[in-house]
């Protein structure tokens, strides 16, 4: 026989339900925005460099917001010699429908010969900050011409 009264297992399971209930829902509609944002990366010779590139971005709204961190080692292999290069980094936070261009505009404005542009698909964060970057960068069918 057990020690504890039938209604208050009902009571603790009732509201475990209904607490995991409210904890899925959240997760379930921060996942609806999973994949509609997206962080870029770019590196930069100069902060001359990133600050044309950043302002360049964020005036075309190809980019909500670009994060310039400096003092950046980059060690990589080019034209068959092993080189290291003080750089900065751009952290770039768009649209993932809005990368591709936002990518020809970097390849357009950038000194190398081959510059660095790579985007991950952000898959969760502030509801806040991600309705943020909707709203400053328009997706790309929408863009005036």
């Amino acid at each position: 026989m057990s020690l504890i009264p039938r209604k208050s297992i009902f009571g603790f399971i009732t509201f475990f339900c209904l607490a995991r209930s409210v904890t899925a829902n959240s997760y379930r509609n921060m996942s609806s925005l999973a994949d509609v944002h997206s962080v870029a990366y770019v590196t930069v010779p100069t902060e001359d460099v990133a600050k044309k590139l950043a302002h360049g971005l964020v005036k075309n709204k190809l980019a909500a917001c670009v994060n310039i961190i400096p003092q950046l080692t980059s060690v990589y292999e080019w034209k068959n010699e092993i080189n290291e290069d003080s750089e900065l980094l751009l952290m770039i936070k768009t649209r993932t429908d809005t990368v591709d261009a936002l990518t020809k505009y970097v390849m357009e404005n950038h000194p190398y010969e081959v510059c660095e542009v790579i985007s991950l698909p952000i898959k969760n964060g502030s509801e806040k900050y991600l309705k943020w970057i909707s709203d400053i960068v328009p997706p790309i069918d929408q863009r005036q011409q």
